[in-house]
């Protein structure tokens, strides 16, 4: 049963990768406000940069369900690598990650204060993304020498500019103690416009131990999980 679900898994992902070869990357940022602005980070090593296979498919999604509204789409700028051998290294990593999507929304508050701004991420992105909106990140006691390093937390004056937080396979708690990564929240104003989705049998969000991820931690493009957060998108976009 996983064989085949990485087989249909893998085929998607190549039907995609061949559209998006034809059609270009996704819209940037051009002059004048979008009515909704995503900002949306890609998983580990995933196909399809800047925003992977999972944003794009959510990009689809969100603008064939927002009429009326232009869509524009933006990559937070980070290496989305796969170097968890080097424990330091991956976590600047993810460091970048975190303060480009918070530039990244900051920026978009400023200059067009009535743009629904939408943060997602996909996986090591979900991890960016929820850390980018979280209340205070600790860190835990043997890395306290790393703690200037840390992100300052995101003003609460941004809260009402992020409409929704959309989060795709985003490692359990269970998985973050384990490889003893911060403990992961959204802030308190965003919980409630916070969706996540977590493929069942996917090892990487279902509490399971640390492991190589199953074939099921792939299928969100595909198994209409992007579908539904656009149509939660839609209703809370204004």
């Amino acid at each position: 049963m996983l064989r085949r679900a990485l087989v249909i898994a893998v085929t998607a992902l190549a039907t995609m990768t061949a559209v998006i070869v034809g059609s270009g990357a996704p819209a940037t940022a051009a002059p004048g406000c979008a009515g909704v602005q995503v900002v949306f980070a890609r998983g580990t090593a995933e196909m399809a940069p800047p925003i992977g296979i999972t944003g794009l498919s959510f990009n689809q999604a969100l603008d064939d369900r927002v009429h009326g509204k232009s869509v524009r789409t933006s990559a937070v700028n980070y290496p989305a690598s796969s170097n968890f051998s080097d424990r330091v290294g991956f976590a600047h990593n993810v460091v970048d990650g975190i303060k480009d999507a918070q530039r990244q929304i900051k920026s978009i508050a400023r200059r067009c204060p009535n743009t629904d701004i939408v943060l997602g991420g996909y996986s090591q992105g979900a991890v960016v993304a929820t850390y980018a909106v979280a209340d205070r990140i600790n860190i835990p006691a043997k890395y306290l020498r790393y703690r200037s390093y840390a992100p300052e937390p995101l003003g609460a004056e941004y809260a009402k500019h992020i409409s929704a937080v959309v989060l795709f396979g985003t490692p359990s708690s269970h998985w973050i103690r384990q490889v003893g990564a911060p403990g992961m929240k959204v802030g308190a104003a965003y919980r409630g416009k916070t969706v996540r989705y977590c493929v069942a049998g996917d090892n990487v969000c279902d509490g399971s131990p640390v492991g190589g991820p199953t074939p099921q931690h792939v299928l969100y493009s595909v198994n209409g999980d992007t579908i539904r957060a656009a149509d939660f998108v839609a209703r809370r976009v204004h």
